[in-house]
C-alpha cells in the first residue's frame, strides 16, 4: 500500500473517532455509563481529534495527488 493511501484511510478513521467523541460529549450518543458521556472536556477532545484527522486526511490526499503526477 502507497503512503498517501494509508494517510488518507488513517485520517478517515481518526476523524470519525473525533466525531463519536464528540457526540459522546455532548449526550447524543453512546451510553449513559460512559465517562465520556455529558462530559464538557471530550466535546473539545473530540473536536482535536476531528481536526487533526483532517489534517492527516489532507496531506493523504496531497501526497496522492502529487505521486499520480
Amino acid at each position: 500500500m502507497k503512503v498517501g493511501t494509508i494517510l488518507s484511510i488513517a485520517g478517515t478513521i481518526i476523524l470519525i473517532l473525533g466525531a463519536i467523541f464528540h457526540l459522546q460529549g455532548k449526550s447524543i450518543v453512546g451510553p449513559e455509563s460512559s465517562f465520556m458521556y455529558s462530559n464538557p472536556e471530550w466535546i473539545t477532545y473530540g473536536i482535536q481529534i476531528v481536526i487533526t484527522g483532517i489534517i492527516i486526511l489532507g496531506i493523504g490526499m496531497v501526497i496522492r495527488i502529487i505521486k499520480k503526477d
